[in-house]
C-alpha cells in the first residue's frame, strides 16, 4: 500500500511506469518469428562414379579402295554415299595398255612354247644315237640342257602372263564388303594411280557396328585395371559381361545404344603419357559416321556408402567449400566440409558431415552463424542426364 501511495502521490511517475509496461508487451507481440528457410537432408548411397573421353567413330570395317595399277580413270558405277555390295563394281580403269601387256606375254609365251616343242625334238632325236654311241655324250647333255632351259623359260613366260592378266584384272575395281561408300576422290578422265593422283580412290565403311577410339590417361588406366580385372583378358571375356559404355553425341543426347571395351593397346604413349582404347557400339540406325567425334563415358569404380548433397548447397572460397548446417536447436552454423567428385548435381562429401544432417540449399544469402531459422526440408530433384 505505501508503494502505491507513493505513485499515486507522483501521477508523471505512475504514468510512466504504465508506459513501459505497454511497450514491452508490445514488443512481446510484435517479435517476428523464425524465417523459413529451405533444407535438404544429407543423403547416403552407393554412387557409381563416371568419366568422359573424347572419342573418334570409325567403321567396324574401314576399307580404302586402292588403285592398284595406273591408268585414266574410264567410268565410275555407283552413288556416292549409298550403300554397295561385296563384288560390285565401282570403278574401270582404262584397261588397253594392259591388254597389249597381256598380248606381248601371250605371244611370248607362244615364242617359248615353240622353242621347247623344238628343243623336246632334238633330244629326242639325239637319244637313240647316244644309246648306239652315234653321237657323243656331250651331244646328248647339250640337248638335255637345252631342254630343261626351255621348260624353264615357258614356266616363266606361263608366270609372267599371270601375272600380266592379274594387273588387267585391277582395272575392274569392285567393292571388297557390304557397306556404305564414300565421296570419290578421283573423276572420270583423271589419271590415278600414281603420286600425286589419287591411289586411294575411295572407302567403303561397314556402319552396322561402329568403333570408337579413345584416349585415357595412365592414372585413369591403372583405376580401371584395380577395378576391373578382366580388362587384361578380354579374349576370354564375354562382351555381355563386360562393363557397359554410354556414348554422348555432339549434341548432347545420349546414344540409345550400350557399347563395350573391346581392345586396349598393348603400351602407352610415351609422348603423351595415355593409351588407346577401342570400344564397340552397334548403331543398327546408322545415326552414327565414321569421323564423329563423341564423349565415351566409363564408369571408373563405385562409391559404396557416399555422402552427398545437391552442389547448389555448397559455398566456395579460395579452394575451399562449407555449407550451412541447421543443428538439432534449429540454429545455422557454417561447417567447412571436403567435396569429392561431382555427379551430376551432386557432390559427394567426403568430411564434414553426416547422413540425415539438415542443409541450407537456395537461401544461403539470408542466413548467418547463430541465425534460428525454422527449416522446411525440400527434396531436391537433379535435373541433369549427363551420366546417364
Amino acid at each position: 500500500m505505501h508503494k502505491f501511495t507513493s505513485l499515486v502521490g507522483k501521477p508523471g511517475s505512475l504514468l510512466l511506469a504504465i508506459l513501459l509496461i505497454v511497450s514491452c508487451a508490445e514488443k512481446e507481440k510484435q517479435a517476428p518469428p523464425p524465417p523459413e528457410i529451405p533444407v535438404v537432408e544429407v543423403m547416403q548411397a552407393d554412387i557409381p562414379i563416371y568419366n568422359k573421353f573424347v572419342g573418334q567413330v570409325y567403321g567396324y570395317s574401314d576399307i580404302p579402295i586402292r588403285a592398284r595399277v595406273t591408268g585414266f580413270l574410264e567410268s565410275i558405277h555407283f552413288q556416292e554415299g549409298l550403300r554397295v555390295n561385296k563384288g560390285q563394281l565401282l570403278y574401270i580403269i582404262d584397261p588397253e595398255p594392259l591388254r597389249a601387256q597381256v598380248a606381248t606375254q601371250e605371244s611370248h609365251l607362244a615364242e617359248a612354247k615353240t622353242a621347247l616343242a623344238k628343243s623336246k625334238s632334238d633330244l629326242d632325236r639325239i637319244k637313240p644315237l647316244a644309246e648306239i654311241n652315234a653321237v657323243s655324250q656331250s651331244d646328248l647333255d647339250a640337248a638335255q640342257a637345252e631342254y630343261d632351259a626351255a621348260v624353264a623359260y615357258v614356266e616363266a613366260q606361263q608366270s609372267s602372263l599371270h601375272f600380266a592378266n592379274i594387273n588387267l584384272g585391277y582395272c575392274w575395281m569392285k567393292s571388297p564388303i557390304n557397306g556404305i561408300i564414300g565421296k570419290t576422290h578421283a573423276r572420270v578422265g583423271e589419271f590415278v594411280g600414281q603420286n600425286p593422283n589419287p591411289v586411294i580412290l575411295n572407302t567403303v565403311s561397314t556402319v552396322d557396328t561402329v568403333r570408337v577410339e579413345f584416349y585415357i590417361a595412365e592414372a585413369d588406366y591403372i583405376r580401371l585395371a584395380r577395378n576391373y580385372t578382366y580388362l587384361e583378358k578380354l579374349d576370354t571375356i564375354k562382351a555381355a559381361d563386360r562393363q557397359p559404355l554410354s556414348l554422348i553425341l555432339a549434341d548432347g543426347s545420349t546414344f540409345k545404344y550400350k557399347g563395350y571395351t573391346s581392345f586396349i593397346n598393348r603400351e602407352v604413349d610415351a609422348q603423351t603419357g595415355s593409351l588407346l582404347v577401342q570400344a564397340i557400339f552397334p548403331n543398327p540406325e546408322k545415326l552414327l559416321k565414321p569421323g564423329q567425334y563423341a564423349k565415351v563415358v566409363v564408369q571408373m569404380r563405385n562409391a559404396k556408402d557416399a555422402l552427398y548433397i545437391p552442389q547448389r548447397c555448397m559455398i566456395e572460397m579460395q579452394g575451399q567449400y562449407s555449407v550451412f548446417v541447421v543443428n538439432d536447436e534449429n540454429k545455422v552454423e557454417s561447417r567447412q566440409i571436403v567435396a569429392g567428385e561431382r555427379v551430376n548435381d551432386y557432390v559427394i562429401v567426403k568430411e564434414g558431415l553426416q547422413k540425415g544432417e539438415k542443409v541450407v540449399i537456395d537461401a544461403l544469402q539470408k542466413v548467418g552463424t547463430g541465425l534460428v531459422v525454422n527449416p522446411q526440408v525440400t527434396v531436391f530433384e537433379s535435373k541433369s542426364t549427363q551420366q546417364d
